[in-house]
């Protein structure tokens, strides 16, 4: 590694130091760098325009934003809140399983854990407040099952993963099936334990009539995730394809279904969207530029020599990276990580015989509870300040949770066959 990266590397730990957004200082690093080292500017802008933005596989992240914007729509996540209700409702504790079930529904439709605690947030913690449950613990259960999101399929940070791993996007999607419910079953486990152990209420019980009457009204929305995933696995379109087919969808069940999407509301949509993807894209393509530096200076190769120097042993080399993502979740975007380290420790996870399906998908998990782990996890922030709940009730409530799904990131990533099995059955 050559001396003119330690200005560089001191200038990106200086703008993190005085919260400089975290995109402007990898440019920053990145020019300095490239100015340092004598480079040619134009060969990092070839790169990255040309590498990156032109990638088919990224085309699909807008897609599924949009999807996301419109989904989570106030009619429609009305309509899945109520069907799920209807569902699993009526038991002690039963909003508390139905926040979990909402979050299910809507990752087969969204793939983003902020788009879902953001968007049906609030209408869940309002409810269950209203029917006798803590602030703390509302705020913490719809953080806790926002995580869902990005892990059963689609994904935005599986595609991210696939982009930069070279893994195939419908493996990873498969593969975050068995997890995706795995840390269903876990919270709503807990919320029998919580819910007998506080005295909390059971909902209401629904006729058979109203419940056929609440499905049939939900079929539409709840038709959304099956019409993707049967286009995909079924071998009709590929995952960009069908980000462009479930954004299709979602704007007409929007509009002539439950005819809630009006032009100003669809501009309204269309510009959160391209703020959206927007900033990720400047993200990215920062990210690419610092990543550059990475592979320039032969930093994976430095990385890999130090880890297989204390040991070459795959399950304690998992254990080694979930702590330290663990640790990075606490503290960094989750894009960033990925972004700036994947691309470090992809050569070790094939070098070391790792399904790089299985690793990705145990990394997801990983950074998807960093998003609900103290003190910068966003998913808190988000549940706190749509509820106007104090961050250290949320805190407190959202801990034991967290270790729950540690608890299923352990098992996880050292059975990778609840990983690898949907996949291998559908022939990846």
């Amino acid at each position: 590694m050559s001396m003119a990266i330690g200005i560089p590397l001191l200038l990106f730990v200086i703008c993190f130091l005085i919260r400089v957004p975290i995109s402007l200082g990898m440019i920053a690093t990145a020019v300095a760098y490239f100015i340092l080292t004598g480079k040619d500017m134009g060969l990092l802008v070839d790169n990255v325009m040309y590498s990156l933005y032109s990638s088919y596989v990224l085309i699909a992240v807008p897609l599924f934003v949009f999807t996301a914007n419109v989904m989570n729509n106030g009619a429609i996540s009305d309509k899945v809140f109520t069907f799920a209700n209807a569902l699993v409702g009526r038991y002690r504790g039963g909003l508390g399983h139905v926040n979990v079930v909402n979050s299910l529904i809507f990752s087969g439709m969204t793939g983003s854990a902020v788009a879902d605690a953001a968007g049906l947030g609030k209408m869940e913690i309002e409810h269950m407040k209203k029917h006798g449950y803590s602030g703390g613990f509302s705020c913490a259960i719809t953080s806790a099952s926002a995580t869902v999101g990005p892990i059963f399929p689609p994904s935005i940070p599986m595609i991210i993963y696939c982009m930069l791993s070279g893994a195939s996007i419908g493996a990873m999607f498969a593969g975050g099936i068995a997890p995706g419910l795995l840390i269903c079953i876990a919270l709503m486990l807990y919320i029998v334990y919580i819910a007998r152990k506080r005295n909390y209420p059971g909902g209401t019980r629904f006729t058979p009539a109203e419940f056929l009457r609440y499905t049939i009204v939900a079929f539409p929305a709840l038709l959304a995730p099956v019409i993707l995933l049967g286009g995909i696995y079924g071998g009709v379109m590929t995952p960009t394809e069908a980000g462009a087919v479930a954004a299709f969808y979602a704007l007409l069940i929007s509009i002539f279904v439950y005819r809630v999407l009006g032009f100003k509301a669809l501009g309204r949509l269309l510009k959160e969207t391209v703020a959206t993807v927007g900033n990720l894209g400047l993200l990215v393509g920062a990210a690419y530029s610092f990543s550059f530096i990475v592979a320039s200076e032969h930093i994976p190769g430095m990385v890999s020599n130090l880890i297989l120097g204390i040991t070459d042993n795959p399950y304690l080399f998992l254990l080694i990276i979930n702590i330290l993502f663990l640790i990075l979740g606490m503290f960094m975007d989750t894009s960033v990580i990925m972004l700036v380290f994947i691309p470090i420790v992809i050569p070790i996870v094939t070098s070391m015989g790792i399904d790089v399906v299985h690793f990705g998908v145990m990394i997801v998990l990983n950074m998807m509870i960093g998003l609900s782990t103290p003190p910068f996890g966003m998913l808190l922030f988000i549940s706190s300040g749509v509820s106007g709940t104090p961050l250290k009730e949320v805190i407190k409530e959202t801990m034991p949770m967290v270790y729950v799904m540690i608890g299923v990131l352990l098992l996880i990533a050292y059975v990778p066959e609840i990983v690898l099995f949907v996949p291998r059955l559908l022939g990846f």
